[in-house]
């Protein structure tokens, strides 16, 4: 009896000392778990708070339908944050195509994309939240306010996916361009993601008591796990390529010239180009009237423009239908200063805004001068005048009197682009460096004599461009204004890009993603198998602690069983102070 009593003695003694100890590293980091629980649930104290008792649920099971809410919000709010942020390359487009609607002129690219970025890192934070109470045991309780933001997120997330689908679905497109240069540090990010998640998935997965709990935890990480080892076998880069088979640097053709340094489309604009090193001027042709072709991207001159002061009367009339005279009474450079069309637009010096204060409409006779004088080639858009005007039926007539006659600009500078009436254009223009503005079969571009083509960017294939460059057909791809996208074009083989920003792209001495197969090859390895090495170590540590702690007592106490041990954990877990 007296033996009995002196181990039962010892077993109690030991159970109390293994609880205090680990009491009292609980109680070490309750300031951060006060923390965590009140910004997340917004309880601050520690009796409002219940740990997950072993094998049970993290949370009620009102809260296990907003975790997949939260979890939802964020992937959606990530898809709209890389999809915008990928995007701005074409930001100016969107702006532009907003002016139409509205009628007057912001950056409403830039508002959403700050909009789209406080969203995501608001509800990042909330995700970071409940994974670090879950790492702690804790039970999750999401906020009413904060399951009002999450509904927020997802609404918003959603609902502009949704529209820039339907009103702007080119720009899948420019997301599926950009994996060929983020996917390797994406597939980096989310490897080191999984890795994290290691931690809470590995504490509850071995707290379960039952088999089938542990496949449900630990099942869908896995097969996400494996599908992430994987992925880089479905990757294609350009710019994953053997060592010395990049192709040159390809030219800068100024899109309106440097659209981001001066007022688009004007003389001061081109002047730009030229000072930064571009090899080419890109513009678009109005005819006048009284039959003088001019420079003017969109069909009225409001955006370009003073027309509210000159002719308030007249701001929604073609710009065609007024004459030249009339058109040389308007200033085209201070809306440039008012209204700053690019938000990386930069300051401009004092005496870069007197200049940019007196541009007005330029005409393409002194056009074509200055591109002759300066050796540079020259592409633009002819657009057709409006019914009831003089020169609708004998337009290409005219600017090819303008090419030939008045501005002496020779031949081979220019790249003739529009396609009415080519083989007539070809006759009395012969050294023209023909140029389409689609994709076709090779024998029909002999055939017609196109030495060039002129594609979007989301046409971009470097298999096309090889196949094409293989016909002595060469490639210019246009807008390309953002540094991974003028990469991309340059692994590809384009000769030419089209770009606002030729002061930027001049600047680039070799692509910003460049690596041989080979290196790729030992990246990926590296970070999957340093991945699986971390995920086993904390999984072997969980299981290690969960078994020290259930299984063994000190002083060479007995084991405890796991059942009763778990019982007497739990009735402890919540005790407001700790063992002395």
């Amino acid at each position: 009896m007296e033996a009995s009593s002196t181990s039962l003695k010892r077993l109690k003694f030991g159970k109390l000392k293994v609880v205090r100890r680990r009491l009292l590293q609980r109680y070490e980091h309750q300031p951060f778990i006060s923390c965590l629980a009140g910004f997340y649930s917004c309880r601050w104290k520690r009796y409002q708070r219940r740990r997950t008792e072993p094998g049970k649920c993290c949370c009620k099971t009102r809260e296990c339908v907003f975790f997949p809410l939260l979890v939802g919000a964020f992937c959606f709010s990530l898809v709209f944050l890389y999809m915008w942020g990928e995007a701005k390359n074409d930001y100016n487009n969107f702006d532009w195509y907003n002016y139409g609607n509205l009628g007057f002129w912001f950056l409403w690219s830039l508002v959403l994309l700050i909009v789209a970025a406080i969203l995501f890192m608001y509800i990042t934070l909330l995700l970071v939240l409940a994974m670090c109470l879950l790492a702690e045991g804790q039970q999750l309780y999401l906020h009413w306010s904060h399951k009002i933001g999450t509904f927020v997120v997802l609404g918003f997330s959603i609902t502009a996916l949704f529209i820039l689908s339907v009103l702007w679905g080119d720009q899948w497109k420019t997301v599926r361009l950009s994996f060929q240069i983020t996917a390797p540090y994406l597939h980096v990010g989310a490897i080191t993601i999984m890795v994290l998640l290691a931690w809470p998935v590995a504490l509850h997965a071995i707290r379960a008591d039952k088999k089938v709990v542990q496949v449900i935890i630990v099942g869908p990480y896995l097969a996400i796990l494996l599908f992430l080892f994987l992925i880089p076998l479905g990757m294609y880069s350009p710019c994953i390529r053997e060592m010395g088979t990049l192709g040159p640097k390809p030219a800068l053709i100024g899109h309106r010239g440097a659209p981001m340094l001066a007022p688009e489309n004007t003389e001061m604009s081109f002047q730009k180009t030229i000072e930064h090193g571009g090899d080419g001027l890109e513009t678009d042709v109005t005819i006048s009237y009284d039959g003088v072709p001019f420079l003017m991207h969109d069909s009225t001159l409001r955006r370009t423009t003073n027309i509210k002061e000159v002719y308030p009367n007249d701001t929604a009339q073609n710009a065609a239908l007024f004459s030249w005279d009339a058109l040389e009474e308007l200033n085209a450079g201070t809306w440039f200063l008012k209204d700053k069309p690019f938000s990386c637009m930069g300051s401009l010096s004092r005496a870069d805004q007197n200049q940019a204060m007196n541009q007005s409409i330029y005409k393409l006779s002194n056009f074509l001068r200055l591109a002759d004088s300066q050796n540079k080639l020259v592409i633009f858009d002819l657009y057709r005048p409006p019914e009831k005007h003089p020169y609708r039926n004998s337009w290409i007539n005219r600017t090819l009197e303008v090419i030939l006659s008045e501005s002496g600009i020779r031949p081979h500078l220019v790249l003739w682009l529009e396609n009415d009436m080519r083989s007539f254009v070809q006759s009395v223009a012969p050294g023209f460096q023909q140029t389409m503005g689609s994709k076709a079969p090779v024998e029909d571009l002999l055939m017609d004599n196109i030495v060039k083509l002129n594609l979007a960017y989301t046409e971009m294939s470097s298999e096309d461009i090889r196949k094409y460059a293989e016909a002595n057909i060469t490639t210019n791809l246009y807008v390309v204004n953002e540094p991974w996208l003028f990469s991309l074009a340059w692994c590809s083989g384009a000769h030419s890009v089209t770009t606002n920003a030729v002061h930027t792209l001049k600047n680039l001495s070799q692509p910003l993603f460049l690596m041989t197969p080979q290196q790729y090859n030992i990246m990926w390895i590296l970070t999957d198998l340093t991945s699986v090495l971390l995920i086993s170590l904390i999984f072997a540590l969980h299981w290690w602690r969960e078994r020290s702690f259930s299984c063994c007592a000190p002083d060479g106490g007995p084991m405890l069983e796991s059942g009763t041990y778990n019982k007497f954990r739990t009735e402890l877990s919540d005790m407001p102070a700790v063992l002395a």
